[in-house]
């Protein structure tokens, strides 16, 4: 537990700093584009190709200044979308020529106006400052990852009551599902509970409390089916999501099954990036009208093993 006094010095420290920053982006973008329009432009070219959503969600930005930001930097030139090869419904962002130089004038004159603000400064104590800066995000990039124990297991008895619980708490909260959802959630974990032949469910824990899980069921020989993936959204950022889907197909390869198959909602961003990322590739839709009060589109991905292997 920390002490007052420790916590009284963070604080003042950050006081401290946020006047700093303030000071520097005052200096550095007060030119004809904000700081979260400059900002947006530089994530824009550093993960050239990404969704609006992946830029908002990064930087913290409303969805609708989000809308309304793309659509002037498109107007203008700056940005141009493109249709995902992988989702006909996604846009990719991309700068144009002329955004490229927009960005490269941001950078230039960046480096300038940081460059005066350090040149007063002597060699040693900027190398001190240096180092005091790297430390610091050493150590807060590090919070949760270099103090948390991050375990991924089979299920035990008590296990499976709770991961329909983490799905019927998370999925009320943050996107209002119904008493449907819990009991579509509930119905499907009691057939596999009654025959667990040929699969296994997985829950993902940080120092003993369950935050995620992730399940295979069997579907036929050669195909399984993906269910039941979860992460209480405090605990995103640790790379738990990323050994739940490993541990998966991992055990899919093991089993000799040839396709992986799961059912998702449109609205789930970061799971879909997950699948992406592991190559599942969006093979049908459907709409839900059963499970919130707006209307949904049910996504069917696919991902063929023997492709993973020969790949």
């Amino acid at each position: 537990m920390s002490s007052f006094n420790e916590i009284d010095k963070i604080r003042k420290f950050n006081r401290y700093y946020a006047n700093i920053l303030g000071r520097i982006d005052q200096e550095i973008y007060n030119q004809s584009f904000p700081l979260t329009e400059a900002r947006v432009i530089t994530e824009i070219q550093s993960k050239s190709g990404c969704t609006a959503t992946e830029v908002r969600e990064t930087l913290g930005i409303d969805r609708g200044y989000m809308s309304r930001m793309v659509q002037r930097f498109e107007e203008e030139n700056i940005v141009v979308k493109k249709q995902s090869s992988n989702d006909k419904r996604q846009y990719l962002l991309y700068l144009t020529d002329y955004g490229k130089e927009i960005y490269n004038g941001l950078v230039e004159h960046a480096n300038r106006e940081v460059g005066r603000m350090i040149e007063d400064i002597p060699e040693p104590l900027l190398s001190k400052l240096l180092t005091s800066m790297a430390t610091i995000q050493d150590i807060l990039s590090k919070d949760h990852s270099s103090h948390s124990e991050v375990t991924i297991r089979s299920f035990q008895p008590g296990d499976v009551g709770f991961v329909a619980h983490l799905h019927g708490r998370l999925y009320d909260e943050t996107y209002k599902f119904g008493r449907m959802f819990e009991y579509y959630v509930m119905k499907g974990l009691t057939e596999f509970m009654n025959n667990t032949n040929g699969g296994d469910l997985w829950v993902a824990e940080v120092n003993g409390q369950i935050v995620g899980s992730i399940a295979i069921t069997k579907s036929s020989d050669t195909m399984a089916q993906l269910r039941w993936f979860i992460l209480d959204e405090h605990y995103q950022g640790m790379g738990i999501g990323k050994k739940l889907m490993e541990t998966a197909i991992k055990f899919c390869k093991e089993q000799h099954y040839q396709h992986i198959f799961l059912w998702t909602v449109n609205i789930l961003a970061a799971a879909r990036y997950l699948y992406q990322k592991y190559n599942f590739k969006l093979t049908e839709e459907k709409p839900n009208e059963d499970w919130t009060e707006t209307l949904l589109m049910e996504e069917r991905w696919d991902l063929d093993l023997d492709e993973e292997q020969t790949s």
